[in-house]
């Protein structure tokens, strides 16, 4: 009404926008905004409230533009933050942080820029920036749970699993229903041996967020390493209905279906490990033992050939380093199928991708050692199933001068992929 007596005023028009907006009628809010656009071409709110509708309507490039209007504008917080998470939701990390290091120049106090742009850093594995940029939200901040847990995570990663029970024993005291932080406390105590204990965590994480398939993963996991292979094979069947395209969990329930006796079904497990998962000779060692068990000699010839292909481009094409107990089995297996006992590496050493991924091999028929040792399983897991969520940016301060005016900010916010790095699990 106030907009049909008074039709030149713009603020009644961004009001009623923002009505709609609130209602989830989007396209009907950006109809109002451009009229309201009309009438106040220079208005940074209008630009940026319309990019937050094209948000919703997954309508990017449009928003990318209204959103870099809005900047022209005016710079606020806000629109930094909404412009990044356009980048995340598009899977565009590199820009994403550009981003976010020009609004940290812009704000360089605000926690929330700060905090997100550490766990980007975080999630692209550099390490040094990332603590760098946690480091200064807390010294801002120094209850903030985002940057405590994060920090965890990378201490975890690296093995200081007591330092890290430390950093998240705070967490507990401000967020205690969080996922991610029983997940992560659940895998620090698996790689100190405390089985009942982490799964006492890990089912309190899954109550909390029962479609996560970082933790599922986990538990399985952990079922598999206390040998309770049919609980294993629950968890790790669910979280391959929400995870269906990870080699590794295949691979995973490959050897929980073997324990239980099940080999044609692991044969099958196996066969889609191979299928999607093309770099982790750990996935070829497994297939290759339990094929050779059942007697079928040929092609588990052909699974340890292919491991060694793997395990050569991982030795010219990086500096990895492999697991001691996968090259001893390994050599066991090479030796049984008459191949030698001489294998590609010249020494042995730690595959992460190994640690990441296997519990236990099969049943081998001289041999029945799992392919790495729980303890290096542990803090492997501990880094790769983190789950860390980038901040969804709805603390940050805005310099506005008429607040009630600015929309809420989408709700949709983007996950730490696994890399751990987190998952990852940091479990990572």
């Amino acid at each position: 009404m106030c907009a049909f007596l008074s039709p030149q005023c713009a603020d009644n028009l961004k009001q009623v926008a923002r009505s709609l907006f609130l209602l989830g009628k989007h396209k009907a809010a950006i109809e109002v905004y451009n009229e309201a656009a009309k009438l106040n071409q220079k208005d940074w709110e209008i630009c940026h409230n319309l990019g937050v509708c094209y948000i919703y309507l997954k309508q990017f490039d449009k928003a990318q533009d209204q959103l870099h209007n809005a900047l022209h504008l005016n710079r606020h917080d806000l629109t930094y933050i909404m412009l990044g998470k356009i980048f995340l939701l598009k899977g565009d990390l590199d820009k994403a942080i550009e981003i976010y290091k020009k609004a940290v120049e812009f704000s360089p106090e605000n926690t929330e820029l700060l905090t997100t742009l550490g766990l980007l850093y975080l999630q692209l594995g550099i390490y040094q920036k990332a603590f760098e940029h946690l480091g200064n939200t807390l010294t801002y901040d120094p209850t903030n749970y985002k940057a405590i847990l994060a920090a965890g995570s990378m201490m975890q990663t690296h093995g200081d699993l007591d330092v890290a029970l430390t950093k998240y024993k705070v967490v507990a005291c401000a967020v205690i229903e969080s996922p991610p932080l029983w997940n992560n406390i659940g895998m620090c105590f698996f790689g100190k041996k405390k089985y009942v204990a982490a799964i006492s965590c890990l089912k309190r994480a899954n109550y909390l967020a029962p479609l996560d398939w970082k933790i599922l993963y986990n538990l399985g996991l952990v079922h598999l390493t206390m040998q309770q292979y049919a609980s294993a094979f629950h968890f790790l069947s669910a979280a391959i209905n929400f995870q269906p395209k990870m080699g590794e969990l295949y691979m995973l329930l490959a050897v929980a279906l073997t324990n239980l006796e099940d080999s044609e079904n692991a044969k099958r497990a196996y066969e889609e490990a191979v299928r999607l998962d093309k770099c982790n000779p750990l996935v070829n060692l497994n297939y290759a033992v339990l094929l050779y068990n059942q007697g079928e000699k040929r092609d588990a010839l052909a699974q340890y050939q292919e491991m060694e292909k793997k395990v050569n481009l991982l030795k010219y094409s990086s500096s990895l380093e492999f697991d001691p107990e996968m090259v001893e089995v390994a050599q066991k297996l090479g030796a049984a199928l008459q191949v030698g006992e001489a294998l590609v590496w010249t020494k042995p050493v730690k595959d992460p991708k190994s640690k990441h991924q296997t519990a236990s091999t099969s049943k081998a028929a001289g041999f029945q050692q799992p392919l790495g040792s729980n303890q290096a399983l542990g803090q492997a897991m501990s880094s790769a199933a983190t789950c860390r969520k980038l901040s969804s940016g709805a603390g940050g301060t805005s310099q506005l001068t008429k607040p009630p005016s600015l929309p809420l900010e989408p709700e949709p916010t983007v996950e730490a992929q696994p890399t751990e790095a987190s998952a990852q699990t940091r479990e990572k």
